[in-house]
């Protein structure tokens, strides 16, 4: 693809729910894209694993190269109908884009996507059709830079309802709404929670529905370079700090021996600070020339914490704060799209030591840890072993 989907959900619970009826799947490979959408039928417990069911048979089926014809048609003869309402299970809006910036859209039952370019919304063309007696509306069209889609459950355009606004907020007032607010320079993230708490607030606070928001926007890729541990062969220690002075883009450093040979190697010093803002995490450090600098796995296993609590409960708060994790966790899930992983293969003798805790001795699984959160929140990770 010539440029990098930036991919954002959140969700508001039907009040009173402890499960969000809305179910959101997001897969990327080397050269597309796929955005699962799916709003179960109700609310609570049934909504949400319908919406599950339904999202994890399109994701899975799509991704094996399989036809929406052939989704449609397996979600027909697979979920029930329910037979007091005679509705449909659950509603879909599923998205592909593939590496020539070629989208492809499929809508059930759900509102129609936003489509957002040059600070207008503009009309997508679909066409309709019928699959095993369900109609389906497509729309295929081209991206370019700064492009938006937006996704909505049926609780966006309801939101209001019967309290501050008498039909709720519908789809137009939610278009008029993005047209104000949205920008180029604003991430998908930021777009997703500006119209989840818009939402918020016209329902006062009480959700009335299951409501949720996914943008997806094209950007250039950022990237960012992360060596942690040194090398098995210490003769290898000039070729790592070489690959992450030369990377473009952010340059992080994880743990004191690997801050120490890179410090050592351009010629600086390593200026560590003893504030401790977080008693649990260790205090970061300063080189001249990289972007952040902090101690190793109790650090790196902070930020895998910070960022699975995000992708759980999208709660961005944890990002605002200042101690090592939070900021490394910031940086790799904000600044950056993509991110290089120089991971150092020798064994930290202190980290065997029997009085640490267990998760000292495995740093290698640590990072995997980081590299798969890393590619769950959309990110392209790339690691390299020395």
């Amino acid at each position: 693809m010539s440029f990098f989907i930036d991919f954002s959900w959140g969700s508001l619970n039907k009040v009173g729910e402890e499960l969000c009826g809305d179910k959101v799947e997001f897969f990327r490979t080397h050269d597309s894209v796929i955005a699962v959408l799916s709003d179960g039928l109700g609310s609570g417990v049934k909504a949400n694993i319908l919406a599950t069911l339904s999202s994890k048979i399109a994701i899975t089926m799509l991704k094996a190269g399989l036809s929406i014809d052939e989704v449609v048609d397996t979600m027909v003869h697979t979920l029930p109908v329910c037979q007091v309402r005679k509705l449909a299970y659950s509603t879909l809006t599923i998205v592909k884009i593939n590496q020539d910036d070629q989208v492809y859209v499929v809508e059930i039952d759900n509102p129609s996507l936003f489509f957002w370019r040059d600070g207008e919304i503009l009309k997508v063309k679909a066409e309709e059709r019928v699959i095993n007696q369900r109609k389906i509306k497509e729309s295929t069209f081209k991206l370019q830079e700064n492009d938006t889609l937006v996704l909505i459950s049926d609780g966006v355009v309801h939101a209001g309802v019967g309290t501050i606004l008498n039909l709720g907020w519908g789809w137009h007032e939610v278009s008029y709404f993005l047209e104000s607010v949205v920008n180029e320079k604003l991430s998908a993230r930021e777009i997703t929670n500006l119209l989840i708490e818009a939402c918020d607030d016209l329902y006062g606070g009480n959700p009335g529905d299951d409501t949720t928001v996914v943008s997806l926007k094209v950007i250039k890729p950022k990237w960012a370079t992360l060596f942690a541990g040194p090398p098995q062969n210490k003769e290898q220690d000039q070729e790592v700090v070489q690959a992450l002075m030369e990377s473009v883009g952010k340059k992080i450093v994880c743990g004191g021996t690997a801050a120490h040979i890179v410090a050592r190697a351009i010629g600086e010093e390593v200026e560590t600070s003893f504030y401790y803002i977080d008693s649990h995490i260790p205090p970061i450090a300063h080189i001249k020339g990289i972007d952040l600098v902090t101690e190793g796995v109790l650090t790196i296993k902070g930020a895998v914490e910070i960022l699975k609590e995000i992708k759980l409960s999208s709660n961005f708060e944890l990002l605002s704060k200042k101690h090592g994790a939070a900021l490394l966790a910031k940086m790799l899930f904000e600044d950056c799209t993509h991110i290089r992983l120089l991971i150092g293969r020798a064994i930290n003798a202190a980290h065997q030591n029997p009085d640490f805790p267990k998760e000292l001795s495995i740093k290698l699984r640590v990072l995997e840890e980081l590299e798969d959160i890393l590619t769950q929140l959309g990110k392209v990770v790339e690691m390299v072993y020395y």
